[in-house]
């Protein structure tokens, strides 16, 4: 059986264990998504149509990877008026596997049992911990107390070394005087500030980004390669003057 769904502003035919990219979707890798915009669905000659969508149908999904698209360039050139616009987009993906194709309001069935498999995980590890700690008594209960206590200072401080290095600087902001970096064409008053944010303020400074530092811009800032090689350019003719 084979279904078109609609989705992210596009269509797409698929069937059971197909692999396929959509638009971002939200979910965690591992979970099961809806897609209730069903356009058609049949198997062989025998095909329906929706009007525009065929009630009751649904297909589910599960999420298999996040990612993005390769970067797209929009350039654009006013001839004889000096002018340059040059934006970089990279759209965002979701790789998902076909689950089930639903027809007459039938329910997904993966995603309950899913469900009642941690709910019996769940029993099985209450039931092991009760049994346990009948066993070994008051002193094997305060061991594993300690033991969580000293897990979850562990991961307090994991949390607050994370925090720490997200909020510092990608970059050592040099002494001196910083330089109007809106100058650079393609860079306004919002990303002159998300760069001076990350330690970027002068033109020498942008005029010397290695490749490496090229590519880790890219990773942590809202920016293209592209975008932050033609604006290293630009710096490297301004830091002449």
């Amino acid at each position: 059986m084979f279904a078109v769904i609609k989705t992210g502003g596009k269509q797409y035919r698929v069937a059971a264990n197909d692999l396929l990219k959509i638009e971002k979707v939200e979910g965690q890798v591992g979970d099961i998504v809806e897609i209730g915009h069903v356009l058609a669905h049949g198997e062989g000659e025998n095909v329906t149509f929706g009007a525009p969508f065929v009630d009751g149908a649904l297909v589910t999904a599960e999420v298999v990877e996040q990612g993005k698209n390769r970067t797209v360039i929009a350039f654009k050139k006013r001839r004889r008026q000096n002018s340059r616009r040059k934006i970089g987009h990279r759209q965002l993906l979701t790789t998902v596997r076909i689950a089930e194709i639903l027809l007459g309001g039938a329910k997904p069935t993966k995603k309950a049992a899913a469900k009642a498999e941690a709910k019996t995980e769940a029993k099985a590890e209450v039931a092991a911990k009760a049994e346990g700690a009948a066993k070994t008594g008051a002193k094997a209960e305060a061991a594993p107390k300690t033991e969580a206590k000293t897990k979850a200072d562990a991961a307090s401080k994991e949390t607050e070394a994370k925090a720490t290095e997200t909020a510092a600087p990608l970059f050592k902001a040099p002494k001196g005087e910083p330089d109007d970096l809106t100058v650079i064409k393609g860079v306004g008053p919002v990303a002159a500030g998300q760069l001076n944010e990350q330690g970027i303020t002068t033109f020498a400074q942008i005029a010397k980004l290695s490749d490496k530092d090229i590519a880790r811009i890219d990773e942590h800032m809202p920016f293209s390669t592209d975008q932050i090689t033609d604006w290293r350019e630009q710096a490297k003719e301004l830091a002449k003057k």
